[in-house]
């Protein structure tokens, strides 16, 4: 088992290469953003970014995981990927040429009715990423990780370049000498437009990249393959689509329910209060950006590992141990943003920090989701998909309610508490379930063990201040460092650690 998690761990780390390396020098650009735009411009960004998600899920409709499902019953066949393939050809080819005709129309109905290039742009974005996305699943279960990574960095390389051009570059050097060549590139007053063009350009790299690999692929259709790959992702479809909602729903919420003062209530000045809030809670929620990256590189390693260990005899402990070292990182990743946070709030612009509030409580409610995505094991195995449809349901459910009632009380802080109790409530469903249809020996002693200390932590930290900053930081790398020998001490880590340090040592030797 020891040399499966280690697998594991490789994979991890060489998806984590793009996804939480790439995915990092991507969140790098929100400083960019939350300095050169007002928290109402960012607003706007994030609301349709929010859309962005819930059609990037309706344009896949499960069909990744469907992949790899029959791929695996299916491992001679070419047939899966292809008929996969020219599904998402269609369906995206025929996504783009509506919102051609409705792109004006769906921005006046979502408050910004003089940018309907935006969604245009972004509507292009969303369909070409949802082709590709089953190149990219080809190369994660052909474990051609490098590839994955090289293409993935190359995609976020173009998006983050584009945007420093455009948003940096171009304003110097036209400030500087209005009649350089370089303005025809530039339209003063196109604004955050330039974020939705430089994806677009990242994402029409991606499926030239893929060109070589599409066209070498046999094109054997099976309209019956189809109808059963679809029966089987239809349900993860709508787990996708209420997974969207706990996601970023309270986004597009915010715009509807939260209270506006009485004297700018029904004007401009109140649309752009409106925004600046969903601005200003989109940059926050960035924060918990070293768990959310972490469950991203650990869930692109773990879909088909689940599957590759299905059959073996320890099969249920493996799952038990990856559930409970994935804890133990989410938590010191927790840990150590909630302790450096006076260092981490400097990641965005100074008018948007009125809302660090919200970051432990969506610290937590993501390292919640990781676990989610743990216990998700047992149904995916089994085909009862369903059962993750069903749960992510009721967690839709649980942030839809919560929402609507806290918002208009607490404004996006009653946003981030519905997340937390949505994901809260998703993590205890789906134990509840999965040990009763799928029992597997997870550590709970050990995993609430370190989750009560790090809880600890936490308290005397927020609770007990200290006003010198260096102080602070050094007592907060104390507590660090206590918790990580916890664990080692719990673990048993501490002969390996030696011993692998000795082994380093002697390689350097020689």
């Amino acid at each position: 088992m020891a040399s499966v998690l280690k697998k594991l761990a490789g994979d991890t780390a060489v998806y984590g290469l793009s996804s939480i390396v790439g995915r990092l020098l991507n969140y790098l650009l929100v400083p960019l953003y939350t300095r050169v735009f007002a928290p109402d411009e960012y607003g706007i960004v994030t609301d349709i970014f929010a859309y962005i998600g819930f059609f990037l899920v309706i344009l896949t409709y499960g069909i990744e995981t469907a992949f790899f499902r029959f791929s695996e019953k299916n491992k001679t066949s070419e047939s899966v990927y292809s008929t996969a393939l020219v599904s998402l050809a269609v369906t995206s080819l025929l996504f783009i040429g509506l919102m051609y005709f409705l792109s004006d129309l769906t921005a006046s109905a979502l408050k910004y009715p003089e940018h309907g290039n935006f969604v245009l742009i972004m509507s292009i974005v969303v369909a070409l990423d949802a082709f590709t996305s089953l190149p990219f699943a080809k190369l994660r279960l052909e474990n051609k990780a490098m590839k994955f990574a090289k293409f993935k960095l190359l995609n976020i390389g173009t998006n983050i370049g584009l945007n420093l051009f455009f948003l940096l570059l171009l304003p110097s050097v036209l400030k500087e000498n209005s009649d350089s060549f370089l303005s025809i590139f530039y339209v003063e007053d196109f604004g955050v437009g330039y974020i939705f063009l430089s994806n677009l350009i990242a994402s029409l790299l991606s499926l030239v990249l893929f060109v070589p690999d599409i066209l070498k692929t046999k094109f054997l259709i099976s309209i019956q393959l189809l109808k059963t790959m679809l029966r089987y992702a239809m349900p993860l479809l709508f787990a996708g689509l209420a997974g969207m909602i706990n996601e970023v729903l309270d986004r597009i919420l915010l715009k509807y329910f939260i209270s506006v003062p009485d004297d700018i209530a029904n004007t401009a000045e109140g649309t752009d209060y409106i925004f600046s809030q969903i601005g200003i809670y989109g940059a926050n929620y960035k924060l918990a950006i070293l768990i959310t990256l972490f469950i991203q590189a650990f869930r692109y390693a773990a879909e088909p590992f689940f599957f590759a260990q299905k059959d073996k005899a320890d099969a249920t402990k493996t799952y038990a141990a990856m559930m409970k070292y994935f804890m133990i990182f989410g938590i010191a990743m927790f840990l150590f943003v909630i302790l450096y946070l006076d260092i981490f709030q400097h990641f965005i612009g100074e008018d948007y920090r009125e809302g660090l509030g919200i970051v432990p409580i969506l610290l937590a409610a993501n390292l919640f989701l990781g676990a989610v995505y743990n216990l998700s094991v047992w149904y995916k195995l089994t085909d009862k998909t369903k059962v993750g449809m069903n749960v992510a349901l009721i967690g839709a459910g649980v942030t839809i309610v919560l929402n609507i009632i806290l918002i208009p009380i607490l404004g996006y802080v009653g946003s981030a508490w519905a997340t937390f109790f949505c994901y809260l409530s998703m993590m205890l469903i789906s134990f509840y379930l999965g040990q009763k249809h799928f029992p597997i020996p997870y550590e709970l002693k050990r995993i609430g063990l370190y989750a009560a200390l790090a809880l600890a932590i936490y308290l005397i930290h927020a609770f007990v201040p200290v006003k010198n900053q260096t102080l602070s930081l050094i007592r907060a790398t104390i507590l660090l460092v206590i918790y990580g020998f916890a664990v080692i001490y719990t673990e048993n880590m501490a002969s390996r650690i030696w011993a692998y340090v000795v082994k380093l040592k002697s390689k350097l030797k020689k």
